[in-house]
């Protein structure tokens, strides 16, 4: 048993079950005992593996994205390069280490992380000396031109859960049996926020939201449409999907999100129509498959440049990691990009029709 389910065992028992998003805060981020608080998830000896830490194609790529982006908008000058939960910060590296050569922009990039790890921020210092760190994205100067990218990053968000019963929705709570943390139900009652759901959904169907979503995506969509930028969002789920897609991972398998409370990383998948709707005034492109961007963007020349320069172990680790990075069956479909850019703008490559 882990100390923060014993914490969150006496909550429920003095104060009733809790919502998913209060279960989720508390075990991601609590400050003694959070998942993210206390560890580097990342890696092989971690509990997962993102799409930078598989290979350098992936930040490569990205970067000279956002950068032609920023040339196609008039290469402003300064702007701001800003990652959210950059992990070790290998993305970021990578991004950078591929626009060296663009002309002027790194001269005019001032990078800001937004993370909430002390863990996370040291890792990320050793590869990115120069960033400037935030515990979140609204501190971050509101007068640039706003270049961004999120990998990863709004699946972590809080989510609520809600079954449909006629016209109106119960909650999914948790709640404790003995020393055990246990999924119930609130009674039924109609939702404002989910009355645009009730036309294509049935009874019995799950339905997720994630509250925080509507302001975070607001902030970057009103900062681009005024100042101008770019922003692009990787991550996996869907549009408008239901269903139950509240995970938790542990030593890279799949474990009862309720298990163990601060020791595993918990996850839902996205909702791209909602991060959409959201984004305005700003324009929202895609989402298109992850693979199919990634093709669009020059993966596979990429891929067998680098290539003709290995052999061996380490060619055989090359073409899996294009392979997971790209194929259907791997990454390449269950997750998306959606791009984020003024409407008198066009958006990123990687977005053509």
């Amino acid at each position: 048993m882990t100390a923060l389910r014993e914490i969150l065992l006496r909550r429920i028992a003095a104060t009733g079950p809790i919502g998913i998003a209060d279960y989720m805060t508390e075990c991601l981020l609590h400050p003694v005992h959070g998942y993210y608080t206390t560890r580097d998830p990342l890696g092989t000896g971690g509990d997962f593996t993102t799409a930078p830490e598989i290979s350098q194609m992936f930040g490569e790529l990205i970067g000279l994205a956002l950068a032609q982006a920023w040339l196609e908008q008039g290469a402003p000058a300064p702007f701001a390069l800003v990652e959210p939960g950059p992990g070790r910060g290998t993305l970021m590296a990578d991004m950078l280490r591929a626009t060296a050569r663009v002309p002027g922009f790194h001269a005019a990039l001032q990078l800001h992380l937004v993370e909430a790890s002390p863990t996370l921020r040291a890792a990320q210092a050793e590869r990115l000396p120069d960033a400037t760190w935030h515990d979140r994205l609204d501190q971050i100067p509101d007068d640039l031109p706003l270049f961004l990218v999120a990998n990863e990053f709004f699946d972590a968000l809080p989510i609520r859960q809600f079954i449909r019963d006629g016209s109106g929705w119960r909650e999914r709570v948790i709640g404790r049996d003995g020393d055990r943390l246990v999924f119930g139900l609130t009674a039924p009652a109609p939702l404002t926020q989910l009355e645009h759901r009730l036309a294509d959904t049935v009874d019995g169907d799950m339905v997720e939201i994630s509250p925080a979503l509507p302001a975070l995506v607001g902030e970057i969509g009103a900062r681009i449409a005024e100042n101008g930028g770019a922003a692009l969002i990787v991550d996996y789920g869907g549009r408008g999907t239901t269903g139950d897609s509240f995970q938790a991972v542990q030593g890279h398998r799949k474990v009862d999100p309720l298990d163990a409370p601060g020791a595993a990383d918990l996850t839902a998948h996205v909702d791209f129509d909602a991060l959409a709707r959201a984004a305005a005034p700003a324009a929202c492109a895609g989402p298109v498959p992850q693979g199919v961007f990634l093709e669009r963007l020059g993966i596979t020349p990429r891929a067998q440049a680098l290539a003709a320069r290995l052999e061996g172990a380490a060619l055989d680790r090359h073409v899996a990691a294009h392979r997971r990075l790209t194929h259907p069956e791997e990454m390449g479909d269950l997750f998306k990009v959606a791009a984020l850019h003024p409407c008198n703008a066009p958006p990123p490559p990687g977005f053509e029709t």
